[in-house]
């Protein structure tokens, strides 16, 4: 069943609000990007427009996205991944694993993993790119996290954040240890 007009017109105005909003742009700015008037740019957003395809290509051009993101609702993006899956990497040097739960998209700043690690040799990282700060929640065990010099003790619940661009470590202190870590990019 196709749409009606007049709710592709108020699809394309809120992707026009979100997508200008999201660039940072004045409703004048875009305007003047696009070759359009402020005026007609105003009743495109306001839902009261019709534009043409020329316009709309001018906009997406201007707002770097593509045309049928301004004209398809978005859609809710979930993503659930079960604890006996997912992409894991392994310490070589400690019994520690690293299983990646959301990657780092392209505009955002950040890497979520869950940790799984057992007592002994513990997992000591070089530092990382300057302005990397590292989040630590522990779900289950005991652990030393933090920098290097000093590690601070955390358990369950217990929440621990730090410079990632020192030399830092997670050394498990109980079998089984769990935490999940989020890895943000300055």
């Amino acid at each position: 069943m196709a749409e009606s007009p007049e709710s592709v017109i108020q699809v394309i105005a809120a992707s026009l609000q979100r997508e200008r909003r999201r660039a940072g742009l004045s409703l004048a700015e875009t305007a003047r990007r696009a070759g359009i008037a402020k005026s007609t740019l105003s009743q495109l957003e306001s839902g009261t427009g019709n534009p043409s395809v020329e316009t709309l290509w001018a906009l997406c051009v201007t707002l770097d996205v593509p045309f049928a993101q301004l004209i398809e609702p978005p859609q809710p993006k979930v993503q659930v991944i079960r604890a006996d899956e997912g992409m894991v990497v392994y310490s070589e040097h400690s019994d520690y694993i690293a299983k990646v739960l959301s990657a780092c998209p392209p505009n955002a700043r950040r890497d979520l993993y869950l940790i799984t690690a057992q007592p002994g040799t513990p997992r000591e990282s070089e530092p990382h790119r300057p302005g990397v700060f590292e989040h630590v929640v522990l779900s289950k065990g005991r652990a030393l996290v933090g920098i290097i010099e000093d590690p601070i003790e955390v358990g369950p619940g217990d929440y621990v954040g730090y410079p990632g661009d020192v030399k830092h470590v997670f050394r498990a202190l109980e079998p089984d240890t769990i935490a999940v870590m989020i890895s943000e990019h300055v």
